[in-house]
């Protein structure tokens, strides 16, 4: 699997908090030129959130786009679309005897030994961080900074997005210490939330992160 550039997660909280359509910041994302759109969505099954899901999913066909699903095996089967797993989550053995061989997993790491750990799991890319502080986890793992993302990156040979508090500012040193990809959530969304705003936030970043 080659990963683009620019990782680009959909938080659905985040979202929710604002006031802000899921399925139109999508949108907007995907007009901007993002190539790969996770659904991270930690709130209580609802059909309403499914439904709006299944709008995501048709969305990145139209563009496509790779939909990735978080943390649900069961909606990524429904969806046809990747999933990415966290260390509390379906391990990615089991997840991958119910979704597809040609449906990629992702799977998110914290530590060294967490990333030597994931060799040994069917899975076609690795997240490692959070490499900065970031306010998108309430109880965030301890930061792993540019110099341990250099030494770990030759750890593995999958492709890797680094994740967590990365921004427009930080985003290029990221690359330089050994990231195929910038997974973002907070720096996709701007403080003036329209869809014109989001679709131009994202454009920015794709000339940044080419």
């Amino acid at each position: 699997m080659t990963l683009p550039r620019l990782y680009a997660i959909l938080d659905v909280e985040t979202l929710q908090a604002r006031n802000f359509p899921a399925v139109k910041a999508a949108q907007s994302m995907l007009d901007g030129g993002a190539q790969i759109l996770q659904w991270r969505c930690k709130l209580p099954p609802a059909r309403a959130l499914f439904q709006h899901a299944e709008e995501i999913a048709a969305l990145c066909r139209r563009f496509h786009a790779q939909f990735i699903v978080n943390d649900r095996a069961d909606l990524a089967l429904l969806l046809d679309a990747g999933l990415h797993l966290g260390l509390d989550d379906l391990p990615p053995h089991h997840a991958r005897g119910i979704l597809s061989s040609a449906a990629p997993i992702g799977f998110s790491t914290h530590n060294r030994e967490q990333l030597l750990a994931a060799a040994s799991e069917p899975i076609n890319y690795l997240a490692l961080g959070p490499i900065f502080s970031t306010a998108s986890k309430l109880n965030p793992d301890p930061e792993v900074g540019l110099r341990q993302l250099q030494q770990w990156r030759t750890l593995t040979s999958l492709p890797l997005a680094a994740i967590g508090g990365i921004t427009r500012k930080n985003c290029l040193a990221v690359f330089d210490s050994g990231a195929d990809s910038v997974a973002v959530i907070s720096d996709l969304l701007p403080d003036d939330l329209t869809t014109d705003r989001i679709r131009r936030r994202v454009q920015e970043w794709r000339s940044l992160t080419g």
